[in-house]
């Protein structure tokens, strides 16, 4: 039994937005690492006097508050990227499964 040419478009759409969910996971994944890292950073922070930067290839030493204020920042911006990342990816979850569920139907009714 042939499939319809719009199943198969809608086969497609549903692989494209399979591919665009696994991207969005390893991009979320990067930033989750990223988030981790800052957290551990901000926690060492916390055990030291002094406090160092990384800038290109050289480690400059830093004010304690300055660091604990630019680790802040960055951990803020990551977790509303992340939060991002998420609603988004709920958002393709739910096309994909509508669109899913459209093309059973289809080939069930053929």
């Amino acid at each position: 039994m042939p499939i319809t040419k719009e199943a198969e478009e809608q086969i497609q759409e549903l692989q494209l937005l399979e591919q665009n969910l696994q991207n969005f996971a390893m991009q979320k994944q990067s930033f989750q690492l990223q988030l981790m890292e800052i957290e551990a950073a901000l926690k060492e922070l916390e055990k030291v006097e002094k406090g160092y930067k990384i800038i290109g290839t050289i480690m400059v030493e830093e004010s304690k508050e300055d660091l604990l204020k630019d680790l802040t920042s960055k951990k803020e911006i990551i977790e509303l990227r992340v939060k991002s990342f998420e609603k988004q990816e709920t958002k393709l979850r739910e096309k994909a499964s509508k669109i899913q569920n459209e093309v059973l139907e289809k080939i069930k009714s053929e």
